[in-house]
């Protein structure tokens, strides 16, 4: 039988090669798990580990067996010397499930602990964020140079002396061209002669010693100690670097109509959408924008935890985030997009300013625009049969019929948040079908 050894190093207390074909094997299965514990419990939970159960058989590893067609089979033939007709043969291992009766031994559930990284990893898998926006290319390319190697021609500034000198003393190898120290030692023995009585052979020798330095000055001469052709120069290649700056604005309605149950299914969206964002964008901005009858930009705490209410005036805070816009995202530098959630409820008429500034200027600059409606369970099965609905629900149906990049949907129970959060921001979000 074959045996296989890993040698590959793992981190201390780890096999992370183990681990990380398990992960490939089992991966449908944990994405499934972790799901299912999201939908139930808290958004929040799912930035933390998770210990994910596992069926025993989903935990099983690859093993050769013989070919059922082919090979080395293993059957009963007539007239064997161990098995009579009527022998009860037992089963291969394996028992009744943990909640069975009986006294045969079972096994529980595989339970596989997944690190926050895998957990997100696992999570955000297959979304992004949307650009149904096709005009034009929402990016500015900027060239940097990085180091491509080494020319033979360029900058004097850019002389690379330490490739250079090595070519250099390369070729002076290979040319065999004399060294100082040869000449140095043939000038000193030629003093040495000059200083003793002269005679026959001592002028004979200065005069060969003198031939032969003559000779290895010329060879000097002929070949430089750095030449043209050893020359190298740093080379640098304009690279384009994507200046993918992108904006996310989060809109959230705070006001006396929005009820603790609203506010919480809200909050629990912006929740999972924060999480996505800082797991998967690296250069990304978050403007978090609550409003009432007035709208303002808040930080982080104060969007999640403030108890501020009032009234309902949802064209604030579109205006307020055409003015951020203005003055701090340009639509021609940012990729620019945008979450709201609302319960629809809406100041009489400010539906139709709602309208005309999504028609008239939001949605020019906006990569995507995604609309979340919190409605009562109970109006649930009534909202999934027709398009009636708020003020708010119907003046937005009209900018989903007219703009691709728009997306809207409702959120009844927490067990919607995910699939309605899969539904905008998957890698094909239903509007495609209008493209």
């Amino acid at each position: 039988m074959p045996i296989f050894i890993d040698r590959r190093l793992n981190p201390k207390d780890k096999s992370l090669g183990n681990r990380q074909r398990f992960l490939r094997r089992a991966r449908e299965e944990l994405k499934r798990s972790i799901r299912d514990q999201i939908r139930t419990g808290s958004i929040a939970d799912a930035d933390t580990e998770h210990a994910v159960p596992m069926p025993e058989s989903g935990t099983g590893e690859p093993s050769f067996n013989n070919a059922r067609n082919s090979g080395r089979r293993q059957h009963i033939l007539p007239g064997n010397r161990h098995f009579s007709p009527g022998d009860l043969i037992p089963k291969p291992g394996g028992g009744a499930g943990a909640s069975s009766p009986g006294n045969t031994a079972s096994e529980d559930d595989f339970r596989f602990v997944l690190s926050r990284e895998e957990v997100l990893d696992l999570f955000f898998e297959d979304l992004e964020l949307p650009d149904m926006v096709k005009l034009n290319l929402k990016e500015i390319l900027a060239f940097k140079p990085r180091r491509a190697g080494f020319a033979a021609t360029g900058s004097p500034t850019n002389i690379n002396v330490v490739r250079t000198m090595r070519n250099s003393h390369g070729r002076r190898i290979a040319l065999r061209r004399p060294k100082q120290e040869d000449l140095d030692a043939i000038l000193q023995e030629i003093a040495t002669l000059e200083l003793v009585p002269s005679s026959p052979a001592a002028r004979q020798r200065i005069a060969a010693l003198r031939e032969e330095l003559d000779r290895l000055e010329r060879r000097r001469r002929r070949i430089a100690y750095v030449d043209p052709v050893d020359i190298r120069f740093n080379r640098f290649d304009p690279r384009p670097v994507p200046n993918a700056n992108a904006v996310m604005f989060c809109l959230m309605d705070v006001s006396g109509s929005m009820g603790e149950r609203e506010k919480d299914l809200a909050k629990r969206f912006f929740v999972l959408l924060h999480l996505f964002l800082k797991r998967r964008y690296d250069r990304i901005e978050i403007v978090f924008i609550r409003h009432t009858h007035l709208a303002q930009e808040v930080d982080e705490e104060t969007f999640f935890y403030n108890t501020q209410s009032g009234g309902t005036v949802v064209s604030t805070a579109l205006e307020e985030m055409h003015r951020i816009i203005g003055e701090r995202y340009p639509a021609h530098e940012w990729n620019i997009y945008a979450a709201q959630a609302s319960d629809g409820d809406n100041f009489g008429g400010d539906s139709e300013r709602c309208m005309a500034l999504l028609n008239g200027k939001l949605m020019r600059l906006c990569q995507y625009f995604a609309y979340v409606e919190i409605i009562d369970e109970r109006e649930a099965h009534i909202f999934g049969t027709t398009e009636n609905g708020t003020s708010l629900w119907r003046a937005y149906s009209e900018i989903d019929l007219r703009w691709p990049n728009f997306q809207m949907s409702r959120i009844a129970t927490p067990a919607d948040i995910y699939p309605v959060f899969r539904q905008l921001f998957g890698r094909q979000p239903a509007s495609l079908k209008r493209a």
